[in-house]
């Protein structure tokens, strides 16, 4: 019987010395923070250059509320990176959605309508909206 108990008791270490528990605990204001920062970050890359042609210009839903849906949409031009863009955005979504749910967060649920154009004016990307 004690055979049995030796690789049990030892597996269990494994098991122990594996779990995936995360240490850190962040309060709502330091999850906030490094939201705000992602999102300057996002803010930063999207308005570097600028357009030429409205086939240079593109939009991502940005933000999660907490409702559901995104908060907007992010005019970019295209002469940026926009794998890095797509990743930031799609990083930036899950985290914000996970804080929502997390610190129990409220907003109105008005939908956020996409643009339906975009033009380049004056050398920079604008969304267009009408009704």
């Amino acid at each position: 019987m004690k055979k049995v108990y030796v690789p049990v008791f030892a597996l269990c270490l494994v098991f122990m010395a594996f779990q995936c528990e995360d240490d850190i605990h962040l309060t709502q204001e330091q999850e906030a923070l490094e939201l705000n920062t992602l999102k300057q970050t996002i803010d930063d890359l999207a308005s570097q250059p600028l357009c030429n042609e409205s086939t240079e210009c593109n939009y991502i839903a940005f933000g999660s509320k907490p409702c559901g849906g995104p908060w907007g949409y992010l005019i970019y031009s295209t002469a940026i990176d926009e794998e890095k863009l797509i990743m930031l955005v799609e990083e930036y979504n899950q985290k914000q959605d996970a804080f929502n749910k997390k610190w129990d967060v409220v907003s109105d649920c008005s939908v956020a309508l996409p643009p339906t154009n975009i033009n380049c004016e004056n050398n920079t990307c604008i969304a267009v909206y009408q009704n």
